[in-house]
């Protein structure tokens, strides 16, 4: 037994709640090492000197290129557990507590691992809309200036204080209202706009004003209608917030460059001196750029600032969410306590941070909801768009992508295939529309929140900002309305099954020879397995589908299949993909 490889770790996602009385409880091992784990749990306030333990099997449900993640989640009427784990590899076998292994396990309970209290306030509890959300990402001036239209007009106006803004492609507010029919259509049900705060430059992260709507994109009057007629269409709304670092008009900053250490809002800004320079920055600012000073978001002013600015857009407007950027440069404590302060307004609030490694310290439940997943993005590009790494090597990343965070957490990962920061998919992939369509089949079908960039169901492409930015395409051809057909049939298999497809999800067939990838989603009642054929051939597999013995039917073809002993022959065209569902409840 390679008990160098054994981990598990109390209050972090290998040990937490799913509700008061549910838990979750995982174990790391070496891969294909363990053959048995089983869970003991058990009162770790039962009144006799030896706990009763009750005994439940955990199973691998996910592995990366070391390790095999063994899992259980149970229901308890206790709140304070006990455990340990019985472990076997087939010829030895041994308990393993913290810091040891022993052959038997040990009477006195100040030995086991435990979950001391399980309580309400510290389960990471996500908005329930947000699970089954399909997420459109828009990036304004480019997405619309009218119904199906985009004057590509640059432009210049200016804020009621006399500051300067820009709009390079025209799109405003007015323009999202007029094409909600669009989105109703293509199916999705949250957007997220990229910031539409007062601000200079044309991508609007460099803050002037955040109480205004920006004059290039519209008024304060066109963003409520907006998301009044989003909400009727069944769509929640997610703004853009950018609270580490504003523009360098923002009040302020003005102010501290006017007045230098005399201003009252010298503390606001982090590493600053004085006099200020602007040219040679004597300041932080955002990637060294002089136009985006940093915050010092430790200051309870400008804590309070921004939490007052997190309430006025849920009070004033009703809006669902915040996407934050630059999340993990903002000091832990400020998102606390813009968590409190924006779940006050509305407890549903979801919030998404943008972060681009590994986020655990940001998802235990006290600051964020989600993350967007560019981890995902980048799997995604290997696989799909590079065919770089075999079937293993994907599965085994992807086990890793969701044994990161608890399962909760996991499960409403904003998983994108692009943004309005790097290049289009459909540039990565060569301009070949079939990898594309296949990722695309995988990011609404697997663990995670699906969220389209703007564009991205009309095929544009590029690989710079002004390329992956550029306007939308409203006057469709037969490629893009094809593109469009197949992400409008892809959402709308994920909404009619979506009690399944925020459930479970398990690998059950590999093949590297062949790049056939399959798994499974699965509620507790019903199942749908995604077959992935990423090769230039086509491909016929056996599958072991023993769930689907009455034969099955792709939702993509309607087309049908049999089972024989409990596998199905099916076979793929290149770079093609079937979501398989059974007969009886199809």
């Amino acid at each position: 037994m390679n008990k160098h490889a054994v981990s598990h770790i109390p209050d972090s996602n290998y040990a937490f709640a799913l509700s008061e009385n549910h838990i979750c409880i995982r174990l790391r091992a070496a891969k294909g090492d363990i053959k048995r784990c089983v869970l003991f749990y058990g009162d770790r306030y039962y009144p006799k000197p030896r706990i009763k333990m009750a005994a439940i099997e955990m199973n691998v449900v996910a592995s990366d290129e070391l390790f095999d993640y063994f899992e259980v989640d149970f229901e308890t009427e206790y709140p304070r557990l006990s455990y340990y784990f019985w472990l076997t590899d087939g010829t030895e076998d041994c308990c393993y507590l913290p810091g040891k292994f022993t052959k038997s396990p040990q009477v006195n309970r100040m030995g086991y691992f435990i979950m001391p209290y399980i309580r309400r306030e510290d389960v990471a509890l996500v908005p329930e809309w947000a699970k089954n959300a399909v997420i459109y990402q828009i990036f304004p001036d480019s997405f619309a200036t009218s119904y199906r239209n985009i004057s590509l007009r640059s432009d210049i106006k200016y804020t009621p204080d006399g500051q300067k803004s820009e709009a390079r492609l025209g799109g405003t507010i007015k323009g999202i209202t007029e094409n909600i029919d669009y989105l109703t259509d293509l199916g999705v049900d949250c957007i997220y706009l990229n910031p539409i705060f007062s601000a200079e430059s044309y991508h609007k992260y460099d803050t002037i004003d955040y109480y205004s709507i920006d004059p290039c994109l519209g008024t304060m009057d066109d963003f409520k209608i907006m998301v009044k007629t989003c909400h009727k269409n069944g769509i929640r709304v997610i703004l853009d917030g950018v609270f580490n670092h504003c523009g360098w008009k923002f009040f302020a900053f003005r102010d501290v460059c006017e007045n230098g250490p005399a201003s009252r809002y010298k503390d606001w800004f982090y590493k600053i001196e004085f006099p200020v320079n602007t040219e040679n920055i004597n300041y932080a600012a955002f990637a060294y750029v002089h136009k985006m000073p940093k915050l010092n978001t430790g200051n309870p002013e400008v804590i309070k600032y921004f939490c007052d600015v997190g309430r006025f857009w849920i009070k004033e407007c009703d809006i669902d969410g915040w996407r934050l950027d630059v999340a993990d440069e903002v000091n832990h404590g400020f998102w606390r306590e813009f968590r409190k302060a924006v779940k006050e307004e509305k407890p549903d609030v979801f919030l998404i941070g943008e972060i681009w490694e590994d986020a655990s310290q940001w998802l235990n439940g006290d600051q964020f909801d989600s993350v967007m997943n560019y981890r995902f993005t980048e799997i995604c590009k290997s696989f799909f768009a590079f065919n770089d790494i075999s079937v293993d090597e994907f599965d085994n990343r992807l086990g890793f992508m969701l044994m990161r965070y608890k399962r909760q957490i996991s499960l409403v990962q904003m998983n994108l295939l692009d943004s309005h920061d790097v290049p289009r998919f459909l540039y990565y992939c060569g301009e070949d529309a079939r990898k594309l369509k296949l990722a695309v089949l995988f990011l609404m079908t697997y663990a995670g929140i699906p969220s389209v960039f703007a564009g991205d169901e009309k095929g544009i492409s590029g690989f710079l900002d002004t390329e992956y930015r550029s306007q939308m395409i409203w006057k469709d051809t037969p490629f893009t309305l094809e593109l469009f057909n197949h992400y409008k049939k892809l959402i709308s298999i994920r909404k009619k099954y979506i009690d399944i497809f925020t459930g479970g999800v398990k690998t059950i067939y590999k093949d590297n020879a062949k790049g056939i990838y399959c798994f499974s989603r699965f509620s507790e009642t019903e199942e749908i397995v995604v077959v992935l054929n990423n090769s230039e051939f086509r491909q016929t597999v056996s599958l072991p589908l023993k769930n689907l013995d009455k034969g099955c039917i792709d939702l993509l073809t309607k087309n049908t299949f049999k089972c024989d002993s409990g596998s199905s022959a099916l076979t793929l065209e290149p770079l093609e993909g079937a979501v398989l569902k059974a007969f009886r409840d199809s």
